[in-house]
């Protein structure tokens, strides 16, 4: 079965498994698939691993070989002829509702979520089938409803019993409590708030303070009960340091966080997930957003974000790469146009990868099963032609991705 070189014994291992496996349950051996010729990025290490084979078996990691090292037999063999394997890309906050959505996002290089606003817990339903395999979807991390002081009408379709709450919104410490509560009861991952109003709409100012420190805690020790953390989305300074003092993980955007607040995040190890590159969607025509006040609104805050943004590196705070979109089928935004532009605020190409792989998967709370290329965990990989730590514009075009074990995109014979 095999050449008569030397086998790896963990390789003599996994196959005495499997065959006593197969042997008491009468089953076949899951596929193994072997990624050779391969350059690897782990996403924690600046090192190249280069000329090695990968083994992907199920949906798992199984090992990484030397380039002396024989392969088994009978597996499936794809060359990478000296292209780049690295982690699946974790977008760290998205707004998918849809089977569509979702396969777009894959397609892209995205292989976890993190699921920032779905009506009628649509994310919490999406999880769940990308969890049994039945979609070609990303691992998603759900959220549910924005808890902010006029949530989506669907939220009182889903928990009627809250209608008192429809006439005076969601204002006080007992009305966040009550709307944390329900939202939770939905096995979230997350509780999304607004500390300040959003960007998007035309008739809002994102600077707009929404929640003061003693309603953010709130919400935060809401949260804390069933160990589910707190993702703020703040642009302006106000509503941004009152949800870092109120206990909140991440703040998403932070378009004008000053510097005082940058160093209680930094102190604190408040996460920023500033979105940069949504901010250059709303100065363009199409994509998510298309229409003439956000067009002048976006000139003035992209300018700003970045700044933010690199007064934060300065600083010391973790940043964490996400595009902020839906993956609709007008959308433009992609992951990799948010990893450039992290690279304009100041960091190398390594940290910025390390934002969108080992970092990212830190930030959630996952990376004992994904977000690096280590043996054990989850087979979430992309490939790529180039170096990314050299030419980080090879992220625009994945050659391959492959999804818990399971090749979604192939390309590398085209």
């Amino acid at each position: 079965m095999y050449s008569n070189k030397t086998i790896n014994p963990s390789l003599q291992y996994f196959f005495l498994v499997g065959l006593l496996t197969c042997f008491w349950s009468g089953t076949t051996f899951a596929q193994i698939t072997a990624l050779t010729n391969a350059n690897i990025i782990s996403g924690d290490s600046e090192q190249v691993s280069r000329q090695v084979t990968l083994l992907v078996e199920g949906q798992k990691i199984h090992s990484i070989l030397r380039s002396d090292e024989p392969i088994p037999a009978d597996v499936e063999v794809i060359d990478l002829q000296g292209k780049y394997i690295m982690p699946g890309l974790i977008d760290a906050h998205v707004h998918i509702r849809s089977f569509g959505d979702a396969k777009r996002a894959l397609l892209s290089g995205v292989t976890t979520v993190r699921s920032m606003g779905a009506s009628h817990f649509a994310d919490v339903g999406m999880r769940e089938l990308a969890g049994k395999g039945v979609i070609d979807a990303p691992e998603i991390l759900a959220a549910g409803y924005h808890v902010r002081p006029q949530p989506d009408p669907a939220f009182f379709m889903d928990f009627p019993e809250l209608s008192h709450l429809m006439a005076t919104g969601i204002q006080d410490e007992t009305a966040i409590r009550a709307m944390g509560q329900a939202i939770v009861s939905r096995d979230v991952n997350w509780i999304k708030t607004n500390a300040t109003a959003r960007a998007g709409l035309p008739d809002t100012d994102p600077r707009e303070p929404y929640y003061n420190e003693a309603e953010m805690r709130a919400l935060v020790e809401t949260g804390a009960a069933k160990n589910i953390p707190v993702a703020a989305h703040a642009h302006g300074d106000a509503g941004g340091r009152a949800a870092v003092l109120g206990g909140a993980k991440s703040i998403e955007h932070g378009t004008y966080l000053s510097e005082t607040t940058l160093k209680i995040m930094a102190e604190k190890g408040t996460y920023l997930v500033p979105t940069i590159a949504v901010v250059s969607d709303l100065t363009l025509p199409g994509g998510d957003y298309d229409n003439p006040i956000l067009e002048i609104r976006g000139r003035h805050m992209l300018p700003r974000v970045r700044e933010m943004a690199a007064n934060a590196y300065r600083l010391g705070v973790n940043i964490i790469a996400a595009t902020d979109t839906g993956y609709g089928p007008d959308g433009t935004l992609r992951m990799s146009m948010e990893i450039e532009e992290l690279t304009g605020i100041g960091m190398s190409p390594f940290e910025a990868l390390r934002s969108a792989t080992a970092l990212a998967a830190t930030f959630l709370g996952i990376d004992d099963h994904t977000g690096t290329v280590k043996e054990g965990l989850d087979a979430d990989l992309i490939v790529v032609e180039r170096n990314p730590l050299e030419q980080i514009q090879t992220l625009r075009d994945p050659l391959l991705i492959i999804n818990n074990g399971k090749v979604v995109l192939n390309r590398l014979d085209f």
